[in-house]
């Protein structure tokens, strides 16, 4: 391809990316739906808390079903300010107790909730919540209510498998994780610092 045609196709590349920039004159925060088998949901949303609070945005961090390993991220992003609640009983099948597993994400919940009602706050993850509603710990509507009824400046981030469709539908973002390949299924073990 000549210089010429090269410039000529990216000019017509910048037209329309300005183009889409003009339009979008909105200013709130969104629903943001991290899902799919794929690895990296939860990786992905620290990353945008990191990013928030580099801008000198606050955060919160609801952490459901992860809550026994050790966590890199929230040793790094706690002491910049930003708060972590975390259901601390460890991954659903590893529990088995359905009423135990029931009332430790209510009370986890109730920091959601919390969470989504503070105006001071930017950004909220709600980590894993996606399994809360499929295994009906948490009600949908009662989701969807907190949720609508946030700040409107306030984004938050949704991850896990197997999203509930109403989230997906009143997400403003969604992106699909969608495995290729993964280490783990050729017998390598979850490393910390990398996998965890």
């Amino acid at each position: 391809m000549s210089d010429e045609r090269h410039q000529q196709r990216q000019q017509r590349l910048k037209e329309k990316v300005d183009a889409r920039i003009a339009a979008a004159q909105q200013s709130r925060g969104i629903l943001m739906v991290f899902t799919g088998n794929g690895k990296g949901k939860t990786t992905a949303a620290f990353g945008t808390v990191t990013r928030a609070t580099g801008h000198g945005k606050r955060a919160g961090v609801i952490q459901f079903i992860k809550g026994e390993w050790p966590n890199g991220e929230r040793a790094l992003l706690e002491p910049l300010g930003v708060e972590f609640q975390v259901m601390a009983t460890g991954f659903t099948w590893d529990t088995q107790n359905r009423d135990g597993d029931t009332a430790a994400c209510e009370q986890t919940w109730r920091h959601a909730r919390r969470m989504l009602a503070d105006p001071a706050l930017d950004l909220v993850v709600l980590d894993e919540l996606t399994y809360m509603i499929a295994y009906g710990y948490l009600a949908l509507d009662e989701v969807l209510t907190a949720l609508a009824a946030r700040p409107t400046h306030q984004s938050v981030i949704i991850t896990g498998r197997g999203c509930h469709r109403a989230l997906t539908q009143a997400a403003d973002t969604v992106t699909e994780m969608r495995p290729v390949r993964h280490a783990f299924d050729a017998g390598v073990k979850a490393s910390i610092g990398i996998d965890y």
